[in-house]
């Protein structure tokens, strides 16, 4: 360890950094996983924050899909000049290699994160249960390859429902950023509108349908819980980001509004729940 508690391999890693500015959470879940995944699984992190971020730095969706296309090129051609010298490429390429990723997943995974530059509204529930699953458990599966080196320790399902589980917290904590996710049908059936979220209004009816995806994101997280007995152990580091889930849960219903959640949890209290996830099969 380094004088501020960060492996070394970790400290002054331009990749580290960006996972950590991008999403802490995965960044700080990769200080308890074996060193020879560690690198491997934060250049996969820093591959999604590189395409999940393309959204919210265009305001055109062709120039967002001329962005994703770059990575898409990349990932067919790893020897162009470009994509060797782009620092998160390279190491994706490390990653891939070394968890034997298919790259068809990855591929998919940029797709899935093109839809989000139409802002096209999600028309019921399950459809957005899917479009979280192409995301959140996608990064789960193929993390837990990268655990593996290449070999599959199961858990398919459980990446699964703890993607869901782990995709919904999320939604729910940056409302109402995330609004466009909010499935059509649940709105309606809560009276819930668009204007109510863009206008940052308050209500009865949008705290009953947090509540209802609070109680799905439980619901996702017990089948993964379950699912895991099915995940050989050395698999367990890739869901350690999945044990927040349950807290944040928790913290999200006693908010006093959906639109103004809690205030994040101060960052060593989550890295001593990872810490304790770590010692533990499964680690969620």
């Amino acid at each position: 360890m380094s004088e501020t508690g960060v492996p070394p391999a970790i400290a002054g890693d331009p990749i580290a950094s960006l996972v950590r500015e991008a999403d802490f959470d995965r960044y700080a879940s990769a200080l308890f996983t074996p060193a020879e995944a560690r690198a491997h699984l934060l250049a996969l992190y820093a591959f999604d924050a590189e395409v999940a971020r393309v959204r919210g730095l265009v305001s055109d969706p062709m120039v967002g899909e001329l962005r994703l296309q770059w990575w898409r090129d990349a990932l067919n051609d790893p020897e162009r000049a470009d994509a060797v010298a782009h620092p998160v490429a390279r190491a994706l390429e490390g990653a891939i290699r070394h968890g034997r990723l298919p790259r068809q997943a990855l591929l998919d995974l940029i797709d899935a994160r093109a839809d989000d530059l139409y802002d096209d509204p999600i028309a019921t529930l399950a459809d957005l249960e899917g479009r979280i699953g192409a995301t959140s458990s996608v990064v789960l599966r193929l993390a837990s390859l990268i655990c593996a080196e290449g070999a599959d320790p199961g858990g398919a399902e459980a990446a699964g429902f703890a993607g869901v589980a782990q995709g919904l917290a999320r939604l729910l904590r940056r409302l109402p950023r995330s609004q466009m996710l909010l499935p059509i049908d649940r709105m309606a059936a809560h009276g819930v509108t668009r204007e109510d979220l863009s206008e940052s209004r308050a209500s009865p009816e949008l705290s009953r349908l947090a509540a209802e995806l609070r109680d799905l994101a439980r619901r996702r997280l017990a089948e993964a819980r379950s699912a895991a007995a099915a995940v050989d152990p050395v698999a367990a580091p890739a869901f350690l980001p999945v044990a927040l889930v349950a807290g944040d849960l928790d913290r999200l219903d006693h908010a006093d509004s959906p639109l103004a959640p809690p205030p994040e949890r101060a960052r060593w209290r989550r890295l001593l729940r990872l810490w304790r996830a770590s010692r533990r099969t499964p680690s969620f």
